[in-house]
C-alpha cells in the first residue's frame, strides 16, 4: 500500500489495547489517507481516559509497526514441509475452509470431543475472543478448554475469599500512605497503577516491593524484600502473627465482616500464632526483623494498600498464598474510610466487577451444546494431553486442535512435550494468526487474522473498572479476517445454519452487555465507567453469600489457608534440590508481553538476546563470567541463554527472562524447556515459578 501524502485527510479512531495487561488502555489511533487507502500513522493513549491519561507502554505505542510488519500472514497457508519447518504454500479461502471442514466432520463423526479449541488472551476482547468461536465449538460439541495458563490460581483464591475477583479502585492508590507491591514489576506490566503509586510517593507514601527479583519497580521503591519464590504464604502468616501478638487488629471490622468460628478467624488466628517471624524468615530467606518492621508499618499506616499481582501465584501454593494476603486488609480494617475520605485494601483483579453487566451467555450461547457435557482439557497440560491415547478416564485421543489468540508451543509449560505433541503426524492443527509463530510452524493450515487496528471489539479490564470500545481504524490488510468472520465461515462450511451464526460483529457487541453499559455511548465516548463506589468495602458487603470475607469453605473442600511449599524445593524434595540447587523464575522481559512483540524488531533489538540473570556469588561458584553462553537444565530438558551477572537475582535464584519465540531464541529453545506441568493448589494453574535448575557454561 503506498504511503499517504502529507496533504491526505486524517481522522482519529477510538481503540482499546487488546493485550493481557491490567491497564486496558484507551487508544487514540490516527489514520491518514483517502478512503480505501488509509494507513495508521500514530497510536497514542487518550489523555481524557482517567487511567490511560495519554501514556502507553513502549510495546503498544509501536502497535502500527506490528500491524504493518513485513512478515504478517495475509493469506491462507497450507503446510508443504514437515511439521515445525514453517514451509507453506498460499491457498485460497474456499480451499482452506473446505479442507478444514472435511477433516473436522470426519473426526466429529467418531467423537467431536477429539477436537480441541486452544485459545487464551492474544486478545482480551469479548468479540474477537470467545463469542463466535464459542458458538462454533458449542455447536460442534468439541472438548472444552480450561483456560488456566496465567491467573486461575489467584482468581480462584480471590473468588473464594472475597466472593469474586474484586478489590480497590486503582485510583485510590494515589491516596495511600503505604503501598505493598507484591509479586509485580509494575513499571513493566502495570504502568498506569505505577503512575498512581508515584503520586502517592510524592505525597509521602512509603513503597515496598515484595519480589524474589530486584525489578525495575523495586529500584524505585523505598524497600525491596527479596523473598524466596513460593514463600509468600509464610510471610503473610508471620505478618498475621505480629498483628495478633501486638494487638494491631481491627476487632470491630473482623467481628462484622470476617468469617468467625473454628473454620474462620478463630482457626486462622491459632494457625498464624504458629508462624513467628523467625520461622517465616527461615522459609523466606529474609531477616526476621524485616517482617516485624513490615507488620508494624502495615498496621499503623493509613491508608495502607496492597497491589498484588499474578507473579506470586505461579507456584504450587499460589492459591493459599493469595488467600492469606487477601485477608490482611480485613484483619487491620484497611478497607475503612479515613478522615480524608480515602481507603486502602487490596487489588489483584477487578474483573469480577463486571459480573452484573457482562452477558457471556448471550455472546457464547452455551445452549448450543443441547444437553451435551463434553470433557475439559487443561491448557496448562496440553503437552501431556496431546501425547495421551484414548482411555475410559481421558476419553478419545485429541485428533485436531484449533489454535487462536495463543502460541502454546512457545508459552505452555514443559515445551519438549508440547513440541512432541504438535509434531504428531496424525494431529490436525489449524492456527489463526498474524505471524508464523512457533505454533503456526506446526500447523496444517494457517488462517490470517486481523490485528486490533482492523476489527471491532469491546473490552473490560482486570486493573480498572471501565468498559472500552475498539473501532476498526483501517480495512483488513490482504485477505486477513476477524476471528468472528473466520468462525462464521467455518460454521457455514460445516453446515451450521442457525441464525446465531449470521450475527455480525456489531450485533455481538450490542448483546455483550446489560444496562447501564450502552454500545452507542461507547461509540460516542470510547469508554464508559461502571457505577461503583470509590471505597467498595469500607462497610463490608463482600460478594460472598453472607457478605463476609471467607477464611475457609469446608463444603467446597477448602480448609484454613496455610503455607504450601513449592513442588520443587528443599522443603518438598531435598534430593532434587541437591542435584538442582538453583530456583528459577521466568518473568517477562520488559519489552515483550508473553510471546507477543518478540518478532517486532525494534523491541527485540532492545532485549538483544535471551538472558538468565544470576547472582555474582552463584556465578563464581560455577566459574561463570558475565556474557558467557550458558545451559540452564534439569531432568526435563535444557535451554540456552546468555548469563548476566546481576544482583537483580537473589542468591540461590536465577531469573530466566521470557518468553522468547523458540526459533528466535538460542539453539531453538526457550525457558519453557525446563518448566513442568504440575499444577497449583487452586485453579489448576501452571507452576512456572516453581522450578529447580542448574546452570553451566554452554
Amino acid at each position: 500500500m503506498p504511503l499517504p501524502t502529507a496533504a491526505a485527510p486524517t481522522r482519529v479512531v477510538h481503540g482499546a489495547c487488546p493485550h493481557d495487561c491490567p491497564d486496558t488502555c484507551a487508544l487514540k489511533v490516527t489514520v491518514q489517507g483517502e478512503p480505501g487507502a488509509e494507513r495508521v500513522i500514530q497510536v497514542q493513549g487518550w489523555q481524557e481516559h482517567e487511567t490511560t491519561h495519554g501514556a502507553l507502554c513502549t510495546k503498544v505505542s509501536r502497535y502500527a509497526e506490528r500491524t504493518y510488519h513485513p512478515e504478517r500472514v495475509l493469506h491462507p497457508l497450507k503446510r508443504v514441509g514437515p511439521k515445525g519447518s514453517g514451509q507453506f504454500e498460499r491457498i485460497g479461502w474456499d480451499q482452506a475452509l473446505a479442507e478444514i471442514a472435511a477433516r473436522l466432520k470426519a473426526i466429529a463423526t467418531r467423537d467431536p470431543q477429539a477436537i480441541l479449541p486452544y485459545s487464551y488472551a492474544g486478545t482480551m476482547g469479548m468479540i474477537q475472543g470467545e463469542s463466535m468461536a464459542a458458538r462454533f465449538f458449542h455447536q460442534l460439541g468439541a472438548s472444552r478448554l480450561d483456560r488456566t495458563i496465567c491467573a486461575s490460581a489467584g482468581g480462584a483464591a480471590l473468588a473464594m475469599t472475597y466472593g469474586g475477583k474484586v478489590g480497590m479502585r486503582v485510583q485510590q492508590f494515589a491516596h495511600a500512605k503505604l503501598i505493598l507491591i507484591w509479586g509485580s514489576n509494575s513499571i513493566a506490566s502495570n504502568l498506569h497503577f505505577w503512575t498512581y503509586a508515584q503520586q502517592a510517593k510524592r505525597h509521602g507514601a512509603k513503597l515496598v516491593c515484595i519480589d524474589p527479583r530486584r525489578t525495575e519497580t523495586a529500584d524505585k521503591c523505598h524497600q525491596h524484600i527479596a523473598l524466596r519464590p513460593g514463600s509468600d504464604g509464610a510471610l503473610a502468616l508471620a505478618l498475621m502473627h505480629e498483628l495478633i501478638v501486638h494487638d494491631r487488629l481491627d476487632h470491630g471490622y473482623i467481628a462484622r465482616h470476617v468469617q468467625t468460628g473454628p473454620d474462620g478467624w478463630d482457626g486462622l488466628r491459632a494457625r498464624a500464632l504458629q508462624w513467628p517471624p523467625e520461622r517465616a524468615a527461615a522459609v523466606c530467606g529474609i531477616e526476621a526483623e524485616v517482617i516485624r518492621v513490615l507488620a508494624q508499618d502495615y498496621a499503623t499506616t493509613r491508608p495502607a494498600a496492597i497491589r498484588l499481582n499474578y507473579g506470586m501465584q505461579r507456584v504450587r501454593g499460589g492459591g493459599n498464598a493469595v488467600r492469606l494476603i487477601a485477608l490482611l486488609p480485613c484483619l487491620t480494617g484497611a478497607w475503612r474510610v479515613d478522615a480524608n475520605g480515602a481507603a486502602g485494601g487490596l487489588l489483584l483483579s477487578s474483573s469480577g466487577s463486571y459480573a452484573a453487566v457482562r452477558d457471556d451467555a448471550a455472546l457464547q450461547r452455551p445452549d448450543l451444546l443441547a444437553g451435551r457435557n463434553p470433557r475439559t482439557i487443561n491448557m496448562s497440560t496440553i503437552g501431556a494431553d496431546l501425547l495421551r491415547h484414548a482411555s475410559p478416564d481421558f476419553g478419545p485421543r485429541i485428533e485436531a486442535v484449533i489454535v487462536y489468540n495463543s502460541n502454546p508451543v512457545a508459552v505452555a509449560p514443559q515445551s519438549p512435550e508440547v513440541v512432541a505433541g504438535f509434531r504428531r503426524d496424525d494431529l490436525y492443527t489449524v492456527v489463526l494468526e498474524h505471524f508464523l509463530t512457533d505454533t503456526a510452524d506446526h500447523a496444517d493450515i494457517v488462517l490470517p487474522a486481523t490485528s486490533q487496528l482492523e476489527h471491532l471489539d469491546v473490552h473490560t479490564s482486570y486493573g480498572h473498572t471501565d468498559v472500552l470500545i475498539n473501532e476498526p481504524a483501517i480495512a483488513p490488510l490482504g485477505e486477513a479476517l476477524p476471528n468472528t468472520e473466520i468462525f462464521r465461515r467455518l460454521a457455514a462450511a460445516m453446515g451450521y445454519d442457525a441464525p446465531c451464526f449470521h450475527d455480525r460483529d456489531e450485533q455481538l457487541a450490542r448483546v455483550a452487555f446489560k444496562a447501564p453499559i450502552d454500545i452507542d455511548t461507547l461509540r460516542r465516548d470510547g469508554w464508559q465507567r461502571l457505577p461503583l463506589p470509590d471505597t467498595p468495602f469500607a462497610d463490608g458487603g463482600f460478594p460472598t453469600p453472607d457478605g463476609r470475607v471467607r477464611i475457609s469453605a469446608p463444603a467446597l473442600g477448602w480448609g484454613l489457608p496455610d503455607h504450601v511449599a513449592p513442588w520443587e524445593s528443599a522443603e518438598s524434595d531435598p534430593a532434587l534440590a541437591a542435584r538442582y540447587p538453583l530456583a528459577m523464575i521466568s518473568p517477562p522481559a520488559r519489552h515483550f508481553l508473553n510471546s507477543s512483540f518478540v518478532n517486532v524488531k525494534s523491541l527485540r533489538d532492545i532485549e538483544a538476546e535471551p538472558v538468565v540473570e544470576i547472582h555474582p556469588d552463584d556465578a563464581a561458584a560455577r566459574g561463570l563470567v558475565d556474557g558467557v553462553p550458558v545451559r540452564v537444565h534439569n531432568d526435563r530438558g535444557s535451554y540456552h541463554a546468555t548469563a548476566r551477572l546481576s544482583t537483580r537475582a537473589r542468591p540461590g535464584v536465577v531469573n530466566g527472562l521470557g518468553i522468547w519465540w523458540r526459533k528466535l531464541g538460542l539453539r531453538g529453545t526457550n525457558v519453557n524447556e525446563v518448566t513442568h506441568q504440575r499444577l497449583t493448589d487452586m485453579g489448576h494453574a501452571p507452576c512456572f515459578y516453581d522450578v529447580l535448575v542448574e546452570v553451566e557454561a554452554a
